[in-house]
């Protein structure tokens, strides 16, 4: 696999060490059991797989190569570049701009731009009416793109068989930056709905099999289809991708559950099932599935609680907390920063959508153990950060150094 240049800042010894280790001993990447930090009075188990990747990693020697080639000229970001508040601040502290928020909305002046500028597209994609936008002022949006590989791979997927006259159903926040790529270069081919969760699938059963109105439907899932979607003759034929960072598990459920209304309402034998709903199960990031796969190995665990750590508008970092908050306390930090102390924590309450403060989180127990990870677009010098310090909290504990000898 491609080997990026990533800032030495971004890089832990620590983290990147056991990184290293682990991919030594399992370079077929089999085991997913996490690795355990003895440290004494502090038990850290630490998820096989998290951090950054493919696609984070190419993003970030893209921008950073960028901006060292060419410090004269005017360097912008179509929007966030990746969900990492500490990476987006760093760019900005180095003169980037952003063009636009999370949302889409402008916060520049796009008239000021000229051709000699320079504007990288982040690794979530962007829209074709965007990449227009740009070449209208002269700018070649793909001389500096970093869209993820694996995004691009659900576009090509999505193009194919829409040209074969399925229409696309995209499983994704429909405000998400990559969401909304996915849909603009979807609904290119052939109609395209966006959908949140299951929820909505079992919605969508109904107007699979005819039932309900047009203005029902477009009711229902208003901004979330593609202009001319009519359901009665736009459901006939589906196929279901998914934005890359949703919960992996969730899109097959969607994927399986919408094949079965399919095949009920068609009366089709499993044999004829994909002449009506394509198989697209090539398009999972594989990144997203590691994680994922790696957090249900770690909730295996017996712990007393779990950190995870990352950008808190991280769409695949706020998946690795709701699985964990189904078997145990969980806080959700962004850095180091964020353990106030050994008694107070603040964190990000993913129901009440804010920042939270909580008192008392670790325990006196001894051991206390403690289930860590982070998600795709977080640091391993972050991950390293939050382990110091928690390390700190407790008098007593083996020196780290001497734990990571022992276990390497």
């Amino acid at each position: 696999m491609k080997k990026f240049n990533i800032p030495e800042f971004y890089r832990s010894p620590i983290i990147g060490g056991i990184k290293e280790f682990r991919r030594k001993a399992d370079k077929l990447k089999k085991d997913f059991s996490p690795t355990t930090l003895d440290f004494g009075p502090l038990k850290i188990h630490l998820a096989r797989h998290f951090g950054f990747c493919y696609g984070v990693e190419n993003a970030v020697d893209i921008a950073y190569r960028t901006l060292d080639e060419h410090p004269d000229k005017r360097v912008f970001l179509l929007s966030e570049m990746i969900h990492n508040p500490e990476v987006n601040e760093d760019l900005l502290s180095r003169g980037v701009r952003f063009l636009m928020d999370t949302k889409g909305n402008d916060i520049f002046d796009w008239s000021e731009l000229t051709k000699e500028d320079i504007v990288i597209v982040p690794a979530f994609g962007t829209t074709l009416e965007l990449q227009d936008r740009l070449q209208q002022i002269g700018i070649n949006p793909y001389q500096y793109d970093t869209t993820c590989p694996f995004v691009e791979k659900v576009w090509k997927r999505a193009g194919q068989i829409g040209e074969k006259g399925y229409t696309i159903i995209v499983h994704g926040k429909p405000s998400h930056e990559e969401t909304r790529a996915t849909f603009s270069h979807s609904q290119d081919h052939t109609p395209t709905l966006v959908i949140r969760d299951i929820k909505e699938a079992e919605i969508l059963a109904d107007y699979i099999k005819g039932k309900g109105t047009q203005e029902a439907f477009e009711l229902q899932f208003k901004d979330q289809y593609s202009e001319g979607f009519d359901f009665k003759r736009d459901l006939q034929q589906i196929g279901v991708v998914n934005q890359t960072t949703m919960l992996a598990s969730e899109t097959q459920e969607i994927s399986d559950y919408l094949k079965s209304v399919i095949v009920e309402h068609y009366q089709l034998d499993e044999s004829d099932a994909q002449s009506r709903f394509a198989n697209t199960r090539d398009t999972l990031c594989y990144a997203t599935n590691d994680n994922q796969d790696a957090t249900y190995e770690l909730l295996k665990t017996n712990a007393d609680l779990a950190i995870v750590v990352g950008g808190y508008n991280s769409s695949n970092t706020s998946h690795l907390v709701e699985l964990c908050e189904e078997k145990l306390k969980t806080y959700f930090i962004r850095s180091a920063a964020s353990l106030l102390s050994e008694k107070q924590i603040k964190h990000f309450d993913l129901h009440q959508k804010e920042e939270v403060e909580s008192l008392d989180y670790l325990s006196s127990k001894e051991p206390l153990k403690i289930l860590l990870t982070c998600g795709a677009s977080c640091p391993d010098a972050i991950m390293e950060e939050v382990l110091i310090k928690l390390h700190g909290f407790f008098k007593n504990n083996r020196p780290i150094e001497d734990v990571i000898k022992t276990m390497i």
